[in-house]
């Protein structure tokens, strides 16, 4: 199936990444944006990488939430409150995935949930329960997503119901990833705190996007 998938802060690492993986899978790709020129220059870019095909667009992020399906959250935590206090009634009746992670520089490596929990449950708090909430991608590293080549890690998906959650797993499986149900809402604390967890393994070892495997399970 194929949706109209609005990327709230699409410009960043993390949006681009997920924006070119989804557009490859033949989704319609809504880049939102603050500024509009920084969501059409990274159209641009991404049609650059995809070689013309794929079908973007560049917009503001109101105008890609109002448009889609189906709308993802990559801005950076600091501004993840005020991104959705002002997004919150065009959110409303949406499937919203969370990809930001309550980082609180310089002690990335720590994990820091806010008083809500996580971000999901932040974002939750805000929003009502107008908006389906789904946690996924927080420990996919955007140097995997935008090279094309195979994504060496799973990811775990918590939040809102099993059936938007089935929605995302099946998303996951149009890049290319692995991808778990891990359940409700309350557990996306660990699904967030992962990633503080791996930019401390990618620091000790000086690799540049370790992930995570789920073992022991036969499908």
């Amino acid at each position: 199936m194929s949706y109209k998938i609005g990327i709230i802060g699409g410009t960043g690492r993390q949006g681009r990444g997920l924006a070119y993986r989804w557009a490859q899978a033949g989704h319609e790709i809504l880049i939102g944006s603050r500024k509009l020129e920084g969501a059409l220059a990274a159209v641009e870019e991404l049609e650059e990488r995809l070689g013309g095909e794929g079908k973007l667009s560049g917009m503001t992020n109101l105008e890609a939430v109002e448009a889609c399906d189906i709308a993802v959250l990559t801005v950076p935590f600091e501004h993840m409150r005020s991104t959705l206090e002002e997004l919150k009634d065009a959110l409303q009746g949406k499937l919203l995935i969370n990809v930001c992670v309550p980082l609180v520089p310089p002690k990335v490596t720590r994990v820091q949930m806010p008083p809500e929990g996580s971000g999901a449950l932040m974002a939750q708090a805000i929003l009502g329960d107008g908006a389906r909430i789904v946690d996924a991608y927080q420990n996919v590293s955007f140097e995997h997503l935008l090279s094309g080549e195979e994504i060496d890690t799973d990811v775990l998906v918590a939040g809102y119901d099993k059936a938007a959650r089935e929605t995302v797993i099946q998303l996951s499986a149009d890049i290319g990833v692995k991808a778990w149900d891990a359940g409700v809402i309350q557990n996306t604390m660990v699904v967030e705190g992962l990633t503080s967890i791996l930019i401390g393994l990618n620091i000790q070892y000086k690799v540049p996007s370790s992930g995570i495997r789920i073992t022991g399970v036969h499908e």
